[in-house]
C-alpha cells in the first residue's frame, strides 16, 4: 500500500511542478508586457507637444501666439506672412508629425523602408505612377511669393523635428527610425497623395468596362452603363414640375407598378472615375495615414453575408462630399449659410487638422482664415475668413486615358509615322531589413506604361493623367484672403486637380457655384470610356477646358445650391467633363430638405449632414413588395420578407431589418442577371472587393459602376425582357425568387448595423496584442449607406461636418472624426469620436472675444 501511495502521489508533485513552471511564465510574459507597456507609456507621454507658455524657436522673426480651444483647435496669430507658416508648420508637426512622414513616404512610394516587404507592392506602382516626378515639376513653376511661403512652412516642421529629435512621437522609436528634414517637396507629395485619391484608378473602371462590354450584345451593355438619370439636378437648375414635399410617401399596397421616368438622353460623355470600393481597402495595406477595418460577424462565410444584405458588389462607392450654400431668404439669421462634409476615407489619425490663421499687420486684403487643413500643407484648404466661406465636393471628372500602345520588336512605340524609344526611369526601392529592389520604369508620349501594374494583361498600356501635364496648383493663399466673388474665382482658377465642385457664401449675401480644375478635350465622338489606340493621333487631348467656360452659377433665384457628385453639367453643356458621374439621390435629398418653408439654422445643416433616408433603397422595396404581391410563384419566405419590408420608410437606421433586405435582395438580383453572360464570380470579401484592383474582377463582379444604381432603377420600371434570365416570364418572379434566395431565414433576423460596421484603429498600435484595441474607436455599428446624404461605406464617410452662418461667424461649426492629435495619449486623440458617430458637433470660435473666452492653453513661440 506504501508503494502505491507513493505512485499516486508522484503525478501530483509533477502537476504542480508545471503549473509552478507556467506561472511563473505567465508572471515573466505579464512582467515584460508591462515593461514594454510603461516604456510605451513614457515614451508617448514624452511626446506629448508643450501647450503652454513660451518656447523659442530660431527661425521666427517676432513672437507668434498659439491660443488652443477645448478641442485643441489651435488659433495663431503671427505679425507677417513668414511667420504665420513658419508657426503653422511647427503646430502641426506638434500633433501630426508622423502622419505627415507617412503622407509624403505613401505618395512617393518610400514606404517599405520602414515598414518592409509587406509594403513593396505599394511602393512599386506608387513608382511606377510618379507622383513625385510630377510633384518636382509642380515645384519648378511655383511663383517666388508662393515659394517663399511653402519654404516657411517647411523651415517650421524642421525647427519641431530638430528641437524633439529625443522626443518624437512614439511611432518613430517603435519602428526605429528618424524623420528626414522636410522639404516643401514634401508638401507638394501630401497634395498629391489627396489628388490621387480622388482623380485617380480610372483605368480600372476602363478596363473591366471594356470586358464586360466585349461579353454582351450592344444593348445590353448600354443598360448597364447610363451616365445621366431623370432625377439629375445640375447646381442651380429649376427642374419643371419638381415638387418637394415634406415627407417622402409610403405607399407598398399600390396595385400598378410606378411608371417609368422620362429617359433623359445622356449628355456628350460617359466616363468612369475613381472605382475605389473603400470598403474593400486592405487594412494591413493602409497604414500611411491610418487604419481601419470593415466588421463581419466572427466565423461567419462571406457568402452568406453578402446574400444577408451586405450590398450588391457592382455599387461600388468612392470619395465624395456633400455641399450646399442657401441664401439668407431661406435661414432664421437671415444671412447666407454654408455646409460642406468631404467624404473620404475615414482613418486614424483623422484627414483634416482644424486651425485658424490671423497675420495680425493691417491690410486691405487681411489674412483671418479658419477651417480644416491638410497636415503637410500651408493654408486653410476649406473654410471661412472675414468676408467668405467656401466648400467642396469632388467633381470627378475624367482625367485618365489608358492608351493602347503598337510597339515593336526593339521595344519602341508607334506614334503617328514614326517609331519612338521609350523614357526609362531607373528607381531603387529600399525595404527594411531586406534588400534593394531595382525597378525601371518605361514611359510613353503618354505617360508610364502601367502593364506590370495588372497581372495577365499582354498589352503594352500607358496611362494620360492630367497631373503628368499640368502643375498640381494649390492656390489657396489667393482663396483665404478673397473678398468677394470675383476674387474668389481668380484664386480657385489655379486649381489644377483635383478638380471639385466648389460653393460660397459671402457676408453680403451672395452665394454661388464654380467647378474647377484642368479637364481635357477629346476628340467628338472618342469613346474614352475604354482603353485607346495609342498609335495615332485621333484620341489625343485638344486641350483643356477653359476656366471661364467650366459650369458656374451666382445667385440663383432658387436661393439655393447643392451638389453631391452628380452631374453638374447642363443638358446643353458642349464639353464631355465626365463619363461617369455619381447617383443623383443624394443631391435630390438635399434640395428636397433644404426647399421645406422652414428657415434654416446650423442645427438644421448638421441634422442634413447626418440624414439616412435613401430614395433609391425606398424605391427598391417599394417593387420588391410589389414583384411579390403579384408574383405566382412567391414562396411563403418570400412573402414574409415581402411583409417585413412593407411600410419601410426609406430610413437607413442601425436598427432596419428592411433595409438589410433590400441590399441583400438586390445583390441577388444583379448576379442572378449577370451571371448567365459574365459568369460566376469569387465570394465578396471585406478585403477582396473588384472595384479595388483589376486583378480581383472576375465574372459578374467585373461590372462596377457608379451609377449602377441608376443602371438598376431603369431595369426595375422599364422591366425590358431582353435581361430576363431562361425560366423566368416576368420580373415579378424574378425578384420573387431572388428575395427566397437572399432573405434566408437567419438573414431576416438581422438588422443594417449587424454588418455595416466602422471600427479605426492606429496603424502601428492597432497591431500590438491585447493593447492595441485601445487605441482606437472600437466596433460600431453604422446608419446610413452609399445613397444617403450621410454617404457611408465601410471606411469611406464624412471627413468633417462644417457650417458657416454669416449671421454670426462664432456660430459656425466644425468636427473631425476622431481628434487633432496623432498622439495616442493626448486628450486630443479621440475626444471628436463621441461627436462624429452620434452627430453632435462643436462651435468654431473665430472672432477675438471668442477666441479669448474659449481659450484653454496659451503658447507663445519667440526667435
Amino acid at each position: 500500500m506504501a508503494t502505491a501511495t507513493l505512485a499516486s502521489g508522484a503525478p501530483s508533485r509533477g502537476r504542480r511542478l508545471v503549473w509552478r513552471i507556467a506561472l511563473v511564465l505567465v508572471m515573466l510574459l505579464a512582467t515584460g508586457l508591462g515593461v514594454v507597456a510603461i516604456w510605451c507609456w513614457h515614451v508617448a507621454k514624452s511626446a506629448l507637444p508643450q501647450v503652454d507658455g513660451t518656447i523659442r524657436v530660431a527661425g521666427l522673426k517676432a513672437p507668434v501666439t498659439v491660443v488652443r480651444d477645448a478641442q485643441g483647435v489651435p488659433h495663431v496669430t503671427a505679425a507677417n506672412a513668414d511667420d504665420l507658416f513658419f508657426a503653422q508648420g511647427y503646430v502641426t508637426a506638434q500633433d501630426r508629425l508622423w502622419q505627415m512622414d507617412m503622407s509624403r513616404r505613401w505618395a512617393a512610394g518610400e514606404v517599405a523602408e520602414i515598414l518592409g516587404n509587406v509594403m513593396i507592392r505599394h511602393d512599386r506602382e506608387q513608382r511606377i505612377l510618379g507622383l513625385k516626378q510630377a510633384s518636382e515639376r509642380s515645384l519648378a513653376q511655383f511663383t517666388p511669393e508662393e515659394r517663399a511661403r511653402w519654404d516657411a512652412y517647411a523651415r517650421g516642421v524642421n525647427a519641431f523635428i530638430e528641437s524633439h529629435r529625443e522626443n518624437l512621437p512614439v511611432e518613430f522609436r517603435l519602428l526605429r527610425y528618424q524623420p528626414r528634414p522636410w522639404t516643401t517637396l514634401d508638401s507638394l507629395l501630401c497634395g498629391a497623395n489627396l489628388a490621387q485619391s480622388l482623380n485617380h484608378y480610372q483605368y480600372v473602371t476602363e478596363l473591366n468596362r471594356e470586358s464586360v462590354t466585349r461579353s454582351l450584345p450592344p444593348e445590353l451593355a448600354a443598360d448597364l452603363y447610363p451616365n445621366s438619370s431623370w432625377r439629375d439636378h445640375p447646381p442651380g437648375a429649376v427642374q419643371d414640375g419638381w415638387e418637394y414635399p415634406e415627407t417622402e410617401p409610403v405607399d407598398n399596397e399600390q396595385e400598378e407598378i410606378p411608371p417609368a421616368p422620362p429617359v433623359r438622353k445622356s449628355p456628350r460623355g460617359a466616363r468612369p472615375k475613381h472605382p475605389k470600393d473603400i470598403s474593400a481597402l486592405d487594412r494591413d495595406a493602409f497604414p500611411g495615414i491610418g487604419s481601419g477595418t470593415w466588421q463581419r460577424p466572427a466565423g461567419e462565410d462571406p457568402s452568406t453575408s453578402l446574400r444577408a444584405g451586405a450590398g450588391p458588389p457592382v455599387e461600388a462607392i468612392a470619395p465624395g462630399s456633400n455641399n450646399w450654400v442657401v441664401s439668407g431668404a431661406h435661414t432664421a439669421s437671415g444671412k447666407a449659410m454654408l455646409s460642406n462634409d468631404m467624404h473620404l476615407v475615414n482613418t486614424l489619425p483623422n484627414t483634416w487638422y482644424e486651425m485658424h490663421l490671423t497675420i495680425a499687420e493691417a491690410s486691405d486684403r487681411p489674412y483671418d482664415v479658419a477651417g480644416v487643413t491638410l497636415p503637410g500643407l500651408p493654408y486653410v484648404i476649406v473654410g471661412h475668413n472675414r468676408r467668405i466661406a467656401w466648400g467642396f465636393t469632388n467633381l470627378g471628372p475624367t482625367v485618365e486615358d489608358t492608351y493602347i500602345e503598337t510597339v515593336n520588336d526593339r521595344g519602341e512605340y508607334k506614334a503617328g509615322d514614326g517609331w519612338h524609344a521609350m523614357t526609362r526611369r531607373h528607381e531603387i526601392i529600399h525595404v527594411h531589413n531586406a534588400p534593394d529592389i531595382a525597378l525601371d520604369v518605361l514611359s510613353t508620349r503618354h505617360g508610364p506604361v502601367i502593364t506590370p501594374l495588372i497581372p495577365g494583361e499582354q498589352r503594352t498600356l500607358s496611362l494620360r493623367w492630367v497631373l503628368y501635364e499640368v502643375p498640381l496648383g494649390v492656390p489657396f493663399f489667393d482663396v483665404n484672403t478673397a473678398r468677394n466673388w470675383d476674387e474668389f474665382r481668380a484664386g480657385i482658377s489655379q486649381l489644377s486637380t483635383p478638380s471639385q465642385n466648389a460653393v460660397y457664401a459671402d457676408i453680403d449675401g451672395h452665394i454661388g457655384y464654380q467647378a474647377t480644375g484642368r479637364i481635357p478635350i477629346r476628340p467628338e465622338g472618342d469613346n474614352a470610356s475604354v482603353p485607346i489606340p495609342g498609335d495615332d493621333e485621333a484620341h489625343e487631348w485638344q486641350g483643356f477646358v477653359p476656366f471661364d467656360d467650366l459650369p458656374r452659377v451666382f445667385d440663383p433665384p432658387s436661393g439655393i445650391i447643392a451638389t453631391a457628385n452628380g452631374r453638374i453639367a447642363p443638358d446643353d453643356y458642349p464639353h464631355a467633363l465626365s463619363y461617369e458621374w455619381g447617383p443623383p439621390y443624394r443631391t435630390v435629398r438635399i434640395y428636397q430638405v433644404l426647399s421645406q418653408p422652414a428657415k434654416l439654422t446650423a442645427a438644421d445643416m448638421l441634422k442634413l449632414e447626418t440624414d439616412v433616408y435613401s430614395a433609391f433603397d425606398k424605391f427598391c422595396g417599394d417593387h420588391f413588395v410589389y414583384a411579390v404581391d403579384h408574383a405566382a410563384n412567391a414562396t411563403q419566405r418570400a412573402r414574409a420578407a415581402a411583409n417585413a419590408m412593407r411600410g419601410w420608410d426609406g430610413r437607413v437606421s442601425v436598427d432596419s431589418k428592411a433595409a438589410l433586405m433590400i441590399a441583400g435582395v438586390r445583390a441577388e438580383i444583379w448576379r442572378m442577371l449577370l451571371e448567365p453572360h459574365l459568369g460566376a464570380a469569387p465570394a465578396v470579401t471585406a478585403n477582396n472587393n473588384v472595384a479595388l484592383n483589376p486583378t480581383l474582377a472576375r465574372g459578374w463582379h467585373r461590372y462596377t459602376w457608379f451609377m449602377s444604381s441608376v443602371a438598376f432603377e431603369n431595369l426595375m420600371t422599364q422591366r425590358p425582357d431582353r435581361w430576363l434570365p431562361q425560366g423566368f416570364q416576368n420580373y415579378d418572379e424574378l425578384i420573387a425568387t431572388a428575395i427566397d434566395h437572399a432573405v434566408t431565414d437567419d438573414a431576416r433576423d438581422r438588422q443594417w448595423g449587424d454588418l455595416h460596421r466602422i471600427e479605426l484603429r492606429h496603424p502601428v498600435f492597432g497591431a500590438l496584442p491585447v493593447v492595441g484595441r485601445f487605441f482606437g474607436t472600437g466596433s460600431h455599428p453604422l446608419s446610413g449607406d452609399g445613397t444617403t446624404v450621410k454617404q457611408i461605406g465601410g471606411l469611406l464617410g464624412p471627413s468633417e461636418r462644417f457650417t458657416t452662418d454669416f449671421g454670426d461667424l462664432d456660430r459656425s461649426t466644425l468636427n473631425i472624426v476622431t481628434g487633432q492629435s496623432g498622439q495616442p495619449l493626448s486628450p486630443h486623440w479621440m475626444d471628436q469620436w463621441k461627436a462624429w458617430y452620434e452627430g453632435t458637433t462643436f462651435v468654431l470660435p473665430f472672432s477675438d472675444s471668442a477666441v479669448k473666452s474659449n481659450a484653454q492653453h496659451t503658447l507663445t513661440l519667440t526667435p
